[in-house]
């Protein structure tokens, strides 16, 4: 009969208890979720490599004080998250290079590709516009799925506070994205000569 595969709490357990197998099994189980996680709250795979070699190393000298006071899996996000949020900070006073103008060059690709591509670039931007606090809580809570309770834990925050922040970057996002929904539209909102224009 073959014995049950360990659970990750007994993996940290045993790596704290002097295991040298065990944190490396633990890793393999997360990298690529804990990757996606780092990837996309940093928006650079150089920067989220970094953070997650960061992340790993404070996990693994971190082990021995893990409690079991949540799933292995939330300690290990929130130490990535944290990670990230460490880089995001570093590299907030370095300069950025404006894409080039190509909007008056005919597409190198069909229509359609294009279109896509230029939508997820302008949400990419959007995202990058809003403040720190808000625009890591949508991409958890949006992007990766996670729950407004699970982002609370990963970030050290309340729940209220997830969700605040969460309504103002949506607000935000709303503002900047609008006109994707309805390109055509010239103003915001209808005036009254308008409205009672079309009820005539």
């Amino acid at each position: 009969m073959t014995a049950a595969a360990p659970t990750d709490a007994d993996l940290i357990a045993a790596h704290a208890a002097g295991d040298p197998h065990a944190f490396n099994e633990l890793v393999r189980r997360h990298r690529d979720r804990m990757w996606a996680v780092a990837l996309r709250t940093v928006r650079d795979p150089e920067e989220a490599a970094d953070a997650l070699q960061d992340a790993f190393i404070s996990a693994f000298r971190a082990a021995s004080n893990f409690r079991a006071e949540s799933q292995v899996t939330t300690w290990l996000h929130r130490i990535v998250v944290n990670a990230c949020l460490d880089r995001v900070r570093r590299r907030q006073s370095r300069p950025t290079v404006p894409l080039a103008d190509t909007s008056h060059q005919e597409p190198a690709v069909p229509r359609d590709s294009m279109a896509e591509r230029e939508t997820r670039l302008v949400i990419k931007q959007a995202l990058q516009q809003l403040p720190e606090e808000q625009r890591v809580p949508i991409v958890l809570v949006d992007v990766e799925g996670y729950s407004v309770a699970e982002t609370a834990q990963l970030l050290g925050i309340a729940e209220g506070t997830v969700k605040s922040r969460c309504a103002r970057g949506r607000a935000k996002l709303a503002k900047l994205l609008g006109y994707l929904r309805n390109p055509s539209i010239e103003s915001d909102v209808p005036t009254h000569e308008s409205k009672r224009g079309e009820g005539r």
